[in-house]
């Protein structure tokens, strides 16, 4: 041993351990939070958000094409409709017509006959006839008169145009009828216009 000599003193560096830092690095990225593991999550969310974005727009122009078909359907139909019923307007009495046309032919023959003829008799059987068949016909297309004459007044099928006083009549019944009404299916068509009685003025004041 020499003396005076100085023992030197070396510093000594401590190397971190395997599994000392790294591993808790390695345990902080882990596969879930890496960052390119994580950018490749996002990216395939972003795709379905715009798959899913891509669907519902052409689920929206699949609507709106077939809204705009079926507003011309509409269109259309409303077009065709229209025509129908002005077709039907214009020839719905084309059955009715061709039914008085006939009769419309004896009058004119019955007035001309008229003229050559002076036995009145025969043009008015004649007219007569005429009138019968042409109601006859008008029946078929449900035309219906109905009787006035010595029945009560009504007003929902009466017409009033005169008051009559009288003694031969009950009050308030039908004395003459000036013009038939008609019913077409069982429903008012003209209301017949009459004359009405009403006991005469004596009686009143007597019974007064």
């Amino acid at each position: 041993m020499i003396e005076g000599s100085e023992k030197k003193k070396i510093p000594v560096t401590l190397e971190p351990s395997p599994e000392g830092d790294e591993g808790k690095i390695s345990e902080v990225l882990t596969e879930g939070n890496h960052p390119k593991n994580k950018k490749k999550k996002e990216d395939k969310e972003i795709e379905e958000l715009k798959k899913k974005l891509e669907e519902k727009e052409k689920e929206a122009k699949e609507n709106y094409d077939r809204l705009l078909r079926t507003a011309a359907d509409f269109e259309n139909y409303k077009k065709r409709a229209a025509k129908e019923k002005e077709d039907w307007t214009k020839f719905a009495i084309e059955d009715l017509i061709k039914a008085i046309l006939p009769f419309i032919d004896n009058l004119e023959r019955t007035v001309n006959h008229a003229q050559k003829v002076k036995d009145t008799g025969v043009l008015i059987e004649g007219a007569r006839l005429t009138l019968q068949q042409l109601l006859q016909a008008l029946n078929k297309f449900g035309l219906s008169s109905f009787e006035s004459v010595g029945k009560p007044f009504d007003p929902a099928v009466h017409e009033a145009m005169l008051v009559v006083e009288t003694d031969k009549h009950e009050p308030n019944q039908v004395v003459e009828e000036f013009q038939r009404g008609y019913l077409l299916n069982d429903r008012l068509l003209r209301p017949a216009t009459v004359s009405v009685s009403k006991p005469p003025e004596k009686e009143i004041r007597t019974s007064e």
